[in-house]
């Protein structure tokens, strides 16, 4: 039965991160450097939009205020 649950919310999970949105820029949503320049990328998932982001620091920005910085992927 345990087993039965983990797989079925390991399921539901896969399912949610397939069904965001992908990312549309190759910059980082933060501060605008190019992806992979600083390392590795950092990918998040904010209300069924895949967001990337080129370092940890620029997550906790984006976390602030997303709104300020999701209106950049609609430019």
């Amino acid at each position: 039965m345990k087993t039965l649950v983990t797989t079925l919310l390991f399921s539901l999970a896969s399912a949610a991160l397939a069904a965001d949105k992908p990312y549309p820029l190759d910059t980082c949503i933060v501060s605008g450097n190019k992806l992979g320049t600083m390392g590795k990328v950092v990918v998040r998932s904010h209300e069924g939009q895949e967001i990337k982001f080129c370092c940890k620091p620029c997550v906790k920005k984006f976390d602030a205020n997303p709104a300020k910085y999701l209106s950049r992927l609609k430019k």
